[in-house]
């Protein structure tokens, strides 16, 4: 089965822009959308009826929610040691197969950075059980690959005060890690040379919106584009990605 899976950061939990973000959404037609910043569970509620995706969940004051046209068996909130936000476990129904959504710590610093790192190592070595399925990690990883272009330049006065300090560059080691652990970075595994930056949309230079799976699986995403529309311009301060995975 293919299931197209669009993650999507909607700033801010997405208030009065439910209409401009439900279009965005019905224009990419997807199975399943994991949201990030979905802190108004009214909101992911009225999503899901506007998009005809009606399964749903989401927690007030919670990051990670998603809404679904497929059946879902299992899905819970995970609340890794340290991390500032919980992730969250969704198995579709009659598949072993499993999404993790998950949203971590913004900032640019090299302080941050280990946070996030840290973030990173606590969710694998939770979800080490699970190491021989098919799995795929998504979401806003706050946080650039190793070899990509920060130009500070381009970034607000207090970001650029952040970078300065802390050496005048990020380090990165949470992409480190995961790459470490054997995962696989989807986008660029079928984008080698394309930048896929994803925010911010009024002038894009970052990508921090990710779907990892495990290298012995790569081969089962078989599309992941960025949606980098004038509606999606709009409707928040991400753009979303879009992928196709062989569950």
């Amino acid at each position: 089965m293919i299931v197209k899976l669009l993650s999507y950061n909607i700033r801010f939990g997405g208030r009065d822009r439910e209409a401009a973000l439900a279009e965005v959404i019905r224009n990419a037609a997807p199975d399943v959308v994991v949201f990030q910043e979905a802190i108004h569970p009214e909101v992911i509620e009225h999503l899901a009826g506007s998009t005809s995706l009606p399964i749903w969940a989401a927690r007030r004051k919670h990051s990670i929610g998603y809404i679904s046209r497929l059946p879902v068996a299992h899905h819970e909130w995970h609340y890794p040691a340290g991390a500032k936000h919980s992730f969250l476990e969704i198995v579709l129904e009659g598949s072993e197969s499993r999404i993790f959504g998950l949203h971590l710590s913004a900032r640019f610093s090299k302080w941050s950075e280990r946070q996030r790192a840290r973030e990173i190592q606590s969710l694998l070595k939770s979800i080490e059980r699970y190491q021989e399925g098919f799995h795929v990690l998504v979401g806003d990883f706050n946080t650039l690959a190793p070899g990509e272009i920060l130009d500070a330049r381009r970034m607000p006065a207090w970001i650029r005060a952040l970078i300065w300090v802390s050496g005048r560059d990020i380090q990165r080691e949470t992409i480190k890690v995961i790459a470490d652990a054997k995962y696989a970075d989807g986008y660029r595994f079928l984008h080698p040379e394309e930048k896929g930056y994803t925010f911010p949309v009024w002038d894009p230079h970052l990508r921090l919106d990710y779907v990892f799976l495990p290298e012995r699986f790569s081969a089962r995403l078989t599309a992941c584009e960025v949606i980098r529309s004038e509606l999606a311009a709009k409707a928040s301060d991400h753009f979303p990605l879009l992928m196709k995975i062989e569950i």
